[in-house]
C-alpha cells in the first residue's frame, strides 16, 4: 500500500452507488473521488443499482460503509427496507449514509431525515451537502465505533441548515 499522509483510512472500503432507476451519476462521481482522494478504498457501483447489489458489494469487499445516493426523488420507496438487507447478510455494524435529493417537493428536511434514520440509516445527507463534510462525518463516526459506540452523536440535534 502506498503511504500517505491519510494512512488512518486505508483500511476503510466503502461502497458507492446511486440506488433504483436513477441514472444521475455525476454527484456519487465527485463523491467517490473526495472519498479516494481523503484515503478511503472506495468501490464505486455507479448508477442504477439495487439495493442487494450494494449489499453484496459490502459483504464481498468486507465493507465498514456503504453510501447510498439517490437523486430523482424517490430515495425513500428505493431504500426502504434497506437495512433489513443488510441484517439479513450479517452486516448489522455497518455505516449506512444516505444522501441527495431524496424526495419530491419542497418537504422540511428535519422531517426527511428523520425518516430515513427511522428506516435505519445512520445518516441522511441534504441536497448540496459537501463532500468535506461526508468525510468529517465518517472521521467521527469512525472513531465513535473504535469507541464502542453506533456513531457520533454530537451534531445530531443542532445540525440545522449551514450554508
Amino acid at each position: 500500500m502506498s503511504s500517505h499522509n491519510h494512512a488512518r483510512h486505508r483500511d476503510r472500503t466503502l461502497v458507492t452507488g446511486v440506488i433504483g432507476a436513477d441514472t444521475h451519476i455525476v454527484g456519487n462521481r465527485i463523491l467517490s473521488m473526495a472519498l479516494e482522494e481523503a484515503g478511503f478504498k472506495v468501490v464505486a457501483l455507479g448508477a442504477l443499482t439495487p439495493a442487494e447489489e450494494f449489499v453484496k458489494a459490502a459483504i464481498e469487499t468486507a465493507a465498514d460503509a456503504i453510501m447510498v445516493s439517490s437523486l430523482y426523488g424517490q430515495g425513500e420507496l428505493d431504500c426502504r427496507g434497506f437495512r433489513a438487507l443488510c441484517l439479513e447478510a450479517g452486516l448489522a455494524d455497518i455505516l449506512l449514509y444516505v444522501g441527495g435529493n431524496l424526495v419530491v417537493g419542497k418537504q422540511d428536511w428535519a422531517d426527511v431525515e428523520r425518516r430515513f434514520l427511522e428506516m435505519g440509516f445512520d445518516r441522511a445527507f441534504p441536497p448540496g451537502t459537501r463532500t468535506d463534510e461526508v468525510v468529517a462525518a465518517l472521521d467521527r463516526d469512525f472513531a465513535a465505533r473504535a469507541e464502542g459506540r453506533r456513531i457520533a452523536d454530537e451534531g445530531r440535534e443542532e445540525q440545522g441548515t449551514g450554508g
